[in-house]
């Protein structure tokens, strides 16, 4: 049963029926600065302080150069279970991933973008659903850990 509802949900809504970042469009760069958050509860910003719209979580600036931290953040990224990368825009220091669900593959789109101060923009949003129990909240906290950790290793 848990092999075929992933291919029913496929029939109803065709993103979930793809691997990795299959079945999804490549976005094309953001200008992060014009997200228009949903008044669903299904996404998670993690910005600056100050950062419009405002950041369900503020990030710092960090001590690093942007090329690195944008090195760092990928590489936290690609470390990431059932996430895959969408698209880069490196001359933008930006990048897009999508992660699926454990269960039903549902998709999650996440973007993220280094400012030339060395800050961090990270959007996580749910494709489907109203209600993403947390998901992609855990997600951006997690990944910004997983960033610090890094970052302090090197």
């Amino acid at each position: 049963m848990t092999r075929l509802l992933p291919l029913l949900l496929g029939l109803l809504l065709p993103a979930c029926s793809g691997h990795g970042a299959e079945g999804l469009p490549v976005p094309p760069p953001m200008d992060m600065t014009r997200i228009e958050r949903p008044a669903t509860p299904n996404t998670a910003l993690a910005a600056p302080a100050g950062f419009t719209p405002a950041p369900d979580i503020a990030t710092r600036r960090y001590d690093v150069p942007p090329a690195r931290l944008y090195a760092a953040i990928r590489a936290v990224a690609a470390a990431q279970p059932r996430t895959f990368a969408h698209a880069a825009y490196d001359d933008r220091l930006q990048a897009h991933y999508v992660a699926r669900s454990a269960l039903l593959n549902f998709p999650d789109l996440i973007a993220v973008q280094v400012t030339p101060e060395s800050g961090l923009i990270l959007w996580s949003r749910s494709v489907y659903g109203r209600s993403d129990f947390g998901v992609n909240r855990r997600r951006v906290a997690t990944w910004l850990a997983a960033l610090d950790a890094a970052l302090a290793a090197n």
